[in-house]
């Protein structure tokens, strides 16, 4: 992905309303991902997209991990930048959680999204089902992509 990429933090409000008119979800989510459209007007400037992220949203998360925010958010701008680039968890086959890992260990962040979402998974599972561990659908699983937005879950 080449290009500027604008991050808007905003509130769990805000990211709500943003996900219920490009998503058709009513709900607050951590983080969206809007790819670019073709800038004919200005062929010279690069656009990569923009993220929407819930700083509400990544505050809890970040607690609930143990982290500061600002580690959180960093996690969630990687998270939404692979979108950004095309890729998508939910329907490749463990291309963008592999790149988010080697990304994440590059840059010395913990645990990301689609590996917590595995955690989550995991654990909903019922107990003595052995042959589908780690086959376990991803939280948030399923169709994501609403007119080329994108979001992780809110946990």
């Amino acid at each position: 992905m080449r290009g500027e990429v604008t991050v808007l933090l905003t509130t769990d409000d805000g990211i709500r309303r943003l996900n219920r008119l490009f998503r058709k979800k009513n709900k607050a989510t951590d983080v969206l991902s809007f790819p670019s459209v073709n800038m004919m007007d200005a062929p010279d400037f690069e656009a990569g997209g923009d993220l929407a992220i819930s700083v509400e949203t990544a505050a809890r998360q970040a607690a609930e991990q143990g982290h500061p925010l600002a580690v959180e958010l960093r996690v969630l701008m990687l998270h939404g930048l692979l979108h950004l680039s095309g890729m998508d968890h939910e329907t490749d086959r463990g291309e963008m959680a592999a790149l988010e890992l080697k990304l994440r260990e590059q840059f010395g962040l913990p645990a990301g999204l689609i590996e917590r979402a595995e955690v989550v998974s995991e654990k909903q599972l019922p107990l003595g089902n052995d042959s589908r561990k780690g086959k376990g659908k991803i939280k948030g699983e399923g169709k994501s992509r609403f007119k080329g937005v994108t979001a992780g879950e809110a946990r």
